[in-house]
């Protein structure tokens, strides 16, 4: 049986994005963007093997990322070339002569679906040649000059992705043929089979928007945002809630609200759960010497900390001008200078587990509110916190990432908004079960949504 092999290129430079290091290196959502998009085919049970294409001067730190991230299946880094097509025909003379699909993918289109993935290889059963597409959105023009000559039929026009999957004899002979011509010039695998052997047919797999490319700076914010909405993912997952029994967990705010909820969970799944507050045992987060006491008689009777969960906010919902200046402080203190020691006094602790940190933010973080000005700017502070140290802290094994729940029935958002209806608002029970299932992730520096719509 044939096996499959996915070819990582990644050999370009990234000068369009205008960053010091290829675009490949990126990082978002807590991990580089090639990271990402290995671990997609090291995940995926038809891909067999994969091979990554490098640029010569960095092979040596994806050697260093392939130990780091204990990928199995990767067993070759290959040297590519300036142009495209070199790096491609390194991986097809690696593997010549070998009964194998090879599975061409940009690293820098870190989204891949399993569900591309799993489509491609299906294909490969009935077809020698595959590419994904999405259909073109925009009237495409075909220019003179500066004047359009003509606009073709939208209809018939399709976007092309990756990955582009071929058996390799057929590749193999597409270039053969094309590498005779002395005018070659083609930008992707696909447009070297569909011009040098017309007589092969390329079957279409349907891609998605979320399959982007990184190319631009402007692309950044796109694929950080599509790793947000990806996370929506977590609500159709069922993790093993078996992990939880024994691990030790703290919550800070723990006494009502989400904080409440998730401890309640979190002990009915047997976790050892340890929560504080000021109301509860007068533990202010805001008191950075009050965070690591708790947390050392914690780890003085357990010995280890797993998770460490911070829910205490302050929200009082008035004009700034009128606002009291210590209790404007005292917000401040608690959404935010908690936050920092909360993450300070756990680190040392959760190193030691390879555990996790989780915080929560708000709805209003992406754009500030009358009324809302300490509140909302605050947490925005955590959103950015958040993904900064979720950077720092990879490397040592810690997961850091932030809840976002729409708008949610707590004794704060009473006393803040008064009555409203049940069915306008999540219940913190659903929080909670949104916050259990991210602890349980292997995700990082992501922004978690939680919407009455995905529950």
């Amino acid at each position: 049986m044939r096996r499959n092999i996915a070819i990582i290129l990644a050999g370009g430079m990234g000068s369009r994005l205008g960053l010091s290091t290829p675009k490949q290196f990126f990082k978002v959502a807590g991990k580089m963007v090639v990271e990402h998009t290995v671990d997609a085919f090291e995940c995926n049970p038809h891909i067999d093997e994969i091979a990554i294409v490098s640029n010569p001067f960095y092979v040596s730190d994806f050697e260093s990322i392939v130990i780091k991230n204990g990928w199995k299946k990767v067993k070759r880094i290959l040297k590519g070339g300036k142009e495209r097509y070199e790096s491609s025909l390194s991986a097809i003379k690696a593997y010549e002569g070998d009964d194998v699909n090879l599975i061409f993918h940009d690293a820098v289109r870190p989204l891949v679906s399993q569900r591309i993935l799993d489509d491609v290889v299906k294909a490969l059963n009935s077809y020698d040649a595959i590419d994904v597409a999405m259909p073109a959105t925009d009237t495409i023009i075909e220019m003179e000059g500066d004047f359009i000559h003509q606009i073709p039929d939208r209809s018939r026009l399709q976007r092309g992705q990756t990955p582009q999957a071929f058996r390799l004899e057929i590749i193999d002979r597409a270039y053969e043929v094309a590498l005779k011509d002395p005018l070659f010039k083609v930008t992707d695998d696909c447009g070297v089979v569909v011009k040098y052997l017309p007589h092969v047919p390329v079957y279409v797999v349907r891609g998605e928007e979320s399959n982007m490319k990184l190319t631009y700076k402007e692309d950044t914010y796109l694929l950080d945002k599509f790793f947000q909405l990806r996370k929506s993912e977590l609500h159709d997952e069922q993790p093993d809630e078996r992990l939880l029994k024994e691990k030790v967990a703290v919550v800070f705010g723990g006494s009502y609200g989400i904080g409440r909820e998730v401890a309640r969970l979190l002990g009915q799944k047997q976790a050892r759960v340890f929560c504080f507050s000021r109301s509860m045992n007068g533990v202010d987060i805001g008191n950075r010497e009050e965070v690591a006491d708790a947390l050392a008689k914690v780890f003085e009777q357990t010995h280890r900390i797993d998770y460490v969960i911070n829910s205490a906010g302050m929200l009082r919902k008035e004009p700034l001008i009128g606002s009291d200046y210590a209790t404007i402080c005292d917000a401040i203190n608690t959404n935010y200078t908690g936050t920092i020691n909360v993450a300070l006094e756990a680190y040392s602790y959760l190193k030691e587990s390879k555990g996790a940190l989780l915080f929560f933010t708000s709805s209003s973080y992406t754009r500030g509110r009358a009324f809302y000005s300490i509140y909302s700017s605050t947490k925005a502070a955590i959103v950015n916190f958040v993904q900064a140290i979720a950077q720092e802290w990879e490397p040592f094994g810690i997961r850091v990432n932030c809840v976002n729940p729409e708008r949610t029935k707590t004794p704060m958002r009473v006393k803040n908004f008064g009555i409203e209806p049940d069915d306008s608002l999540l219940m913190p029970e659903q929080v909670a079960e949104a916050t259990v299932q991210t602890l349980l992730s292997d995700f990082t520096g992501q922004v978690i949504d939680v919407k009455r719509k995905n529950l």
